[in-house]
């Protein structure tokens, strides 16, 4: 029996509130009261679970520990073998003579303490932790890809067979990759590259052939990585692999093929999108990696504030116009809208999409993915999504005039439409639509607010403060108005009145062993055009780009350099983290 039962046990007799025979039931029936009461507290945020597990801590008389930032000694580690760990969501963490410190989530799990106990003929001293810092553990007990891969080259490599160019061709060509891409050792590495580049947060893994090796490269945070260079022999079965898994063509190696397929563990689910080109030394894959237990963000976690989240929220709010967002591939377009439809996804509203692909899948929104060879476009899609009698529309990219023009009379026609549009910018977009033969005054009637944005790394909670010198300032000049971005900062009460650039503290990434960038994770630094009558005027009269964002900066609008410049005072990231995606 547990502890916590036998004390309430216990107290109840003493306290003659419960007669003897009914103590049981009694004492099921407060324990499931008090977990009622705890999910309540967490569901409704009225605490965390970091202060609900510190009050029960302090209760029992049980250490709190928190591990997301530490990196545990791999002997102690693996005290607890990582299937136990995983399923009683209990880690060794600390090791000193007899003693063996644990985390755990349950201190009252008596029979795996118990357990481990025997297991490790140490005396086990149990911690509470949060489900974060298990989670952060766990991932330890992966090895490092280098050290993963030397055994499977050591151990395996006899095992990899070279399928030649001019025998891969052949009849028979088809049958030997498909026996290459089924041998144990390409499956293996295989997996381990995906396995990786999950647990390292990767968005794509880049698998190019040389003359002599074969390189693989992780996209982290935006930055290509160098993780792993494999022997030359790997590359077909490599390649056989991943066409068997995409259900792509084994024996095509002249033209380029797509295709994607699912890994899901009890951890994870992802859906990867494959693309296979032929180059001079074979085939390069190119892997992007979409997580489909992805929660989606509100508009306040990915970086929008100030007046320019109130355009948004006010356009949220129209039943019907258009809200396009721009910027170059890559820069978070389709999850800045999949925030909005989060927004937006309600019981009252029929929410259609036609995507290419589709990234995420959302619980009641109708989600179409396009399929070119059989003619299901944007465009066909979007017609097609009209007779579904929607509320609001998701189109995945305005590519064309025709799809243009449709998601115009959409708006018209009292549909409320989101799109992403390949622009630098957000003013770039009005002459951009007219260029694809979109009609300004109808442009003008239909766009509500438009949003340009880029994505720069977030900078780790240690981090290194310093101020601008006169150098460094006149280094900025020609990418900024310094002039501006100090009244800016003076408005946003981050200066001082009269204070200059230089007096501000900015932010130095201060690298780790975990992450020796210095950074973690990425935040959108935006600009948020709303279209007002100016504006207008300015469409119908097929102003230039320029005078558009002339205009809306007149207007109050903060541009992308503004919002970067103030985020980096709040130390999110770096001025050359802004520099560098505007200038890219």
């Amino acid at each position: 029996m547990h502890i916590e039962s036998e004390q309430l046990q216990a107290f109840l007799l003493d306290a003659n509130l419960v007669p003897k025979g009914k103590l049981e039931g009694a004492v099921k029936s407060a324990l499931k009261a008090k977990k009622r009461l705890r999910d309540v507290l967490l569901e409704q945020n009225l605490l965390t679970e970091e202060t609900l597990l510190r009050m029960e801590a302090y209760i029992l008389g049980i250490p709190f520990v928190d591990l997301e930032k530490e990196k545990i000694d791999p002997t102690v580690l693996k005290i607890i073998p990582e299937p136990i760990a995983k399923s009683h969501n209990i880690v060794a963490f600390r090791s000193k003579e007899q003693d063996l410190e644990v985390a755990m989530l349950d201190p009252d799990d008596l029979a795996t303490i118990d357990f481990i106990r025997k297991k490790s003929n140490l005396k086990i001293l149990p911690r509470l932790t949060t489900t974060a810092s298990i989670k952060q553990v766990l991932r330890q007990y992966s090895k490092s890809l280098e050290a993963e891969f030397g055994e499977l080259i050591q151990k395996d490599a006899v095992g990899i067979k070279v399928v030649k160019e001019d025998e891969a061709q052949k009849k028979e060509g088809k049958e030997d990759l498909k026996k290459v891409a089924e041998e144990l050792p390409v499956i293996r590495i295989v997996d381990t590259l995906m396995r990786h580049a999950i647990l390292q947060r990767a968005s794509d893994i880049h698998i190019e052939p040389t003359e002599k090796e074969v390189v693989v490269r992780y996209r982290i945070d935006g930055i290509l990585r160098d993780a792993m260079v494999l022997p030359k022999a790997a590359s077909s079965g490599i390649v056989a692999r991943i066409k068997v898994l995409s259900d792509l063509q084994l024996d095509e190696h002249r033209l380029p093929q797509d295709g994607r397929f699912k890994v899901e563990t009890d951890e994870y689910r992802y859906s990867l999108r494959v693309s296979i080109l032929p180059v001079f030394d074979g085939e390069k894959i190119v892997m992007r990696l979409l997580s489909e237990s992805a929660n989606a963000f509100t508009l306040e976690q990915l970086g929008f504030r100030g007046e320019a989240l109130e355009h948004i929220q006010k356009s949220l709010r129209k039943p019907v116009g258009m809200i396009l967002v721009t910027g170059p591939t890559g820069c978070g377009k389709t999850t800045t809208l999949y925030s909005m439809m989060e927004i937006l996804n309600t019981p009252q509203v029929n929410i259609s999409t036609v995507e290419d692909p589709i990234e995420y899948r959302m619980p009641r929104v109708n989600q179409t993915q396009v399929n070119s060879k059989v003619g299901l476009t944007f465009a066909s899609g979007l017609r097609s999504l009209l007779r579904q009698d929607p509320d609001i529309l998701m189109v995945g990219e305005i590519r064309d005039k025709e799809t243009a023009d449709l998601a115009i009379n959409s708006a018209l026609t009292g549909h409320l439409v989101l799109s992403t549009l390949h622009t630098n910018s957000a003013a770039g977009s009005l002459p951009r639509l007219v260029d694809m033969g979109a009609e300004p005054f109808l442009i003008s009637s239909t766009l509500s607010v438009i949003v340009g944005q880029r994505l720069v790394r977030r900078l780790l909670e240690e981090k290194e403060p310093y101020k601008l010198t006169t150098k460094e300032l006149a280094r900025l000049t020609p990418y900024c108005n310094v002039e501006k971005i100090t009244r800016i900062l003076q408005e946003q009460k981050l200066l001082s009145p009269k204070g200059r650039l230089q007096d501000v503290e900015f932010f130095k990434p201060k690298p780790t062993k975990d992450f020796p960038d210095g950074y973690k994770g990425r935040v959108g630094i935006y600009e948020v055009l709303p279209i007002t009558e100016s504006i207008k005027q300015l469409l119908v009269q097929k102003a230039t780009s320029d005078q558009i964002q002339e205009q809306a900066e007149k207007e109050g609008m903060l541009t992308m350099v503004d919002d970067g410049f103030i985020k980096a005072v709040q130390g999110l990231t770096t001025i050359e983290e802004v520099l560098r995606v505007i200038t890219e």
